[in-house]
């Protein structure tokens, strides 16, 4: 044995460079160094380096890297040993690997968010984070930066241990209500040639007032922790108080940005600040672990500590699993054999404890399949389905052979993606949907979904209102469909009287590619409202005068007078109606049936009741709110009307007859003297007017002188034109009547003919005309003419009088120049 030889070489350099050459070192020549069977043994598990025995060169075998290989530690040596024979000698090598810079600074995330108040004071100092790289000495970070900003400066540390950190320093005070964010660049420098910068960005928001700060009770932490330590395993206890109340003075504990080693180790309690391990603790790994924790109270303000773990180190090394690819997501269509993940698994142990078994679950349509160099492949072996399944984690299990056996769990998470293969699917195989009638334009019916067990694009579902028709219009123009949320609205205001019912075919189409579809069947009932008012079918009221109903005086209680008729065009209790007696000119002697409409006598007639009778009846409807509609009804009690339902005592009908005969003759009497009486009166203003103007006539004609004949004869001609005036008179006498009416119609001059008027329904009356001529005296001419006005005014037997009188005329002339003609 001698004292170890030592050579160094840069980490990265590629396979065959050379290390060193060992001749001069080991006191021999090339010739020696062969003959002696020279051989170089390493100490580790893995040959980094080769001995060319003729040259005495030793090479790298494969590239190293100083980072993979040492982790942490510096300095970073490979041992190995050159052994001759003849004589045996051995030699100890060792190989100093040298850091190069090949590593960039990298925080932990890419964001560092503080929350600090307005009110906290200037020269407040907030920790960062350091930044990892995984270089060595000079090569490592040296230096932190920041962009430029009016608040903040950054102070560098030194620890005791060589490494720099930074501290973000307040100097300008903050004002919310000015900036409530401010948002910042760190930048790490290391010192290599060339350097790495690593970035993240640092984000303030500035919270409003809170008088105390929680303060810890050391602001630096010290604890040692056992390797392998279990999960749950209590670390330390920080514990931070403030002096304010209520929730300002309640305090949560966080990590300030730590780093990913930590949070997959550790566990921080954020109400009672207890920090256990969750992770695995593993002194090869890791041997020390450096945490900045943060107390916030309720108001926002916080206060920082920091804890360093030192890991006690026990002699043990777990597997490793290391993931080479992993396919994900994976679309759920793979085919079976699909490989998703590749990875190895490796042991720091030696002999059975290096050497290594892996297994997968059994339950998982995944096959775990061995390959050379402690590689592995999972593969698929059945069909996946997304809508099933949309994600399996996989636990890979890495189990060494020593005793006792250590085990390490690895999990691979494999996310599925989608492909379109789900049509969408409406809740309901048929929807029924109810609407009012009269609803207003844009009223919403209800609403169809569909659901698409796809994701994403695929599971996106547009409704649409396929083409169809209602009655004689497409569907189109009754119902409009949202296409997004599948809500039905009626276009047009709906008639439960023009239209019932119908039904609309919805279609639901996903945005796959290819798109797929599927159809429902909506049927949409419309419901009846009460805008309908009753329909009077009996009697019509219209612009004609009503008639009236007779109804015998002697009728009896529940004699059926009339039956008022209507109808209602809504349907169920809208158009159940019911009748009601509004108002009467006697409100005791009718009633009205309430559902059939009947009118009867509630009592019987007698004479003192008036002889017209005017009801109102009102029909309403059953809905709300009730609709309604009136009648009018007019009815004469008569006497000595004949009704085959009228219940009366029978009369003898010798005393019956009698008394018929007395009504009639009181009848006749009657009509009798008021003709007579107006005709009498005619026939005297008649005469009077006669005679004064044949005073006239005769006090002119006495005075004129005696011509010969035929020399005045024209003169006399126009004398006597002014004695032929015409007279008419009319007298209508309605028979049965107890109350006759007597027109007089004034003279017209001069008439020459004159229509008779009709009388209640009776032939035109022409009285003709008389021709009255006198060739002698005047007298003559008058008499004539009034047994001719005698003659005609006499009353005609049945119906009406029409009392007429004739027109007359005179001329004095003689011979053909006094026939006179009537037109």
């Amino acid at each position: 044995m001698c004292e170890s030889i030592l050579y160094s070489v840069p980490e990265e350099k590629r396979s065959g460079s050379l290390v060193a050459n060992v001749l001069q070192d080991l006191k021999v020549d090339a010739k020696g160094l062969s003959d002696r069977k020279a051989r170089l043994v390493s100490k580790g598990s893995k040959q980094y380096f080769q001995l060319d025995p003729h040259t005495g060169n030793v090479v790298l075998k494969e590239k190293i890297d100083q980072e993979v290989l040492c982790g942490q530690k510096d300095p970073c040596f490979l041992l190995f040993e050159i052994i001759l024979q003849n004589p045996l000698e051995l030699h100890r090598i060792k190989v100093q690997i040298e850091d190069i810079n090949d590593n960039p600074p990298k925080f932990s995330s890419s964001q560092i968010v503080f929350e600090i108040s307005e009110q906290i004071p200037t020269n407040t100092r907030f920790p960062l984070e350091t930044a990892e790289d995984s270089d060595k000495g000079e090569n490592t970070v040296q230096n932190y930066t920041i962009s430029p900003n009016e608040h903040f400066r950054l102070d560098m540390q030194s620890s005791s241990d060589g490494s720099r950190s930074a501290e973000l320093v307040l100097e300008k005070a903050l004002d919310r209500e000015l900036n409530p964010q401010i948002t910042l660049i760190l930048s790490a420098v290391d010192g290599g040639i060339p350097q790495r910068t690593g970035t993240t960005q640092i984000i303030i928001d500035v919270l409003d007032a809170n008088d105390n700060v929680p303060q810890f009770e050391q602001s630096v932490y010290r604890v040692k922790l056992m390797e392998n330590s279990l999960p749950g395993t209590v670390v330390m206890k920080t514990e931070a108080r403030d002096n304010d109340f209520g929730s300002y003075a309640q305090v949560t504990y966080s990590f300030s940005q730590a780093q990913e080693n930590v949070l997959r180790s550790f566990k921080l309690d954020s109400q009672t600040g207890e920090l256990t391990v969750v992770g695995e603790i593993n002194y090869e790994g890791k041997n020390n672990y450096e945490m900045n924790i943060r107390a916030t109270d309720g108001g926002g303000l916080s206060a920082y500590c920091k804890v360093i773990v030192e890991v006690v180190d026990e002699n043990d090394n777990a597997p490793e699993v290391t993931i080479t690819s992993i396919t994900s997501p994976l679309p759920e269509d793979s085919l079976p054999g699909t490989v998703v993940a590749l990875f190895s698994v490796t042991d720091q142990d030696s002999g059975d404890n290096g050497r290594t078994t892996c297994t997968s679950e059994t339950d998982l349509p995944f096959l775990l399949k061995a390959s050379e160099n402690n590689y592995y492949q999972l593969v698929t072996q059945w069909p996946l389905d997304r809508e099933k399944v949309s994600g399996y984690n996989i636990t890979i299990t890495a189990t060494d052979r020593g005793s006792p056996q250590l085990t390490s769990r690895r999990i691979i998470t494999i996310q599925l993606t989608d492909i379109n293969d789900n049509p969408p699917e409406f809740e309901r195989p048929f929807y029924d949907m109810h609407l009012w009638e009269n609803n207003i334009p844009g009223l919403l019916i209800g609403s169809v979904h569909a659901v698409d067990l796809d994701t994403e694009q695929n599971a996106k579902v547009i409704y649409s209102l396929l083409p169809g028709k209602i009655k004689d219009g497409p569907a189109s123009s009754y119902i409009s469909i949202n296409s997004e949320s599948g809500s039905l609205y009626a276009i047009r205001s709906m008639d439960y009287e023009d239209i019932k019912d119908f039904h609309v075919t919805i279609q639901a189409v996903d945005k796959g590619s290819p798109p797929l579809s599927s159809d429902v069947t909506v049927q949409i009932h419309i419901m009846d409202e009460n805008d309908n008012a009753p329909f009077l079918l009996y009697p019509l009221q219209n612009s004609t005068a009503p008639s009236s109903d007779l109804v015998p005086r002697g009728a009896e209680a529940g004699y059926l007078v009339t039956k008022v008729v209507a109808v209602d065009r809504d349907s169920g209790q809208n158009s159940w109606l019911s009748y009601q007696l509004l108002k009467a000119t006697e409100p005791g002697l009718f009633t009205v049936g309430a559902h059939n409409g009947e009118v009867k006598t509630l009592r019987p007639v007698n004479k003192r009741d008036a002889m017209k009778q005017n009801l109102i009846v009102v029909v309403r409807d059953n809905g709300h709110p009730p609709q309604s509609a009136s009648v009018t009804l007019r009815i004469l009690l008569v006497e000595g009307f004949s009704d085959p339902y009228l219940q009366i005592a029978e009369i003898p009908k010798e005393e019956a007859t009698q008394k018929e005969v007395h009504a009639l003759t009181l009848y006749l009497v009657v009509c009798l003297a008021a003709i007579s009486s107006v005709f009498l009166f005619s026939v005297l203003v008649f005469i009077a007017i006669k005679i004064q103007k044949k005073r006239k006539f005769m006090a002119t004609y006495n005075s004129e002188p005696n011509f010969p004949a035929g020399s005045h004869t024209q003169e006399n001609r126009m004398d006597s034109g002014t004695l032929s005036q015409a007279y008419n008179y009319e007298v209508c006498l309605a028979g049965g009547s107890l109350n006759s009416k007597f027109r007089f119609v004034r003279p017209l001059f001069p008439v020459f003919s004159k229509d008779l008027p009709n009388c209640q329904g009776n032939p035109r009356n022409s009285s003709g005309s008389q021709e009255l001529a006198s060739h002698t005296e005047e007298n003559k001419h008058m008499n004539q003419a009034r047994a001719s006005l005698s003659e005609d005014a006499a009353p005609r037997a049945g119906g009406p009088a029409c009392t007429t009188n004739p027109t007359v005329g005179a001329n004095v002339n003689s011979g053909q120049n006094d026939w006179l003609s009537y037109q």
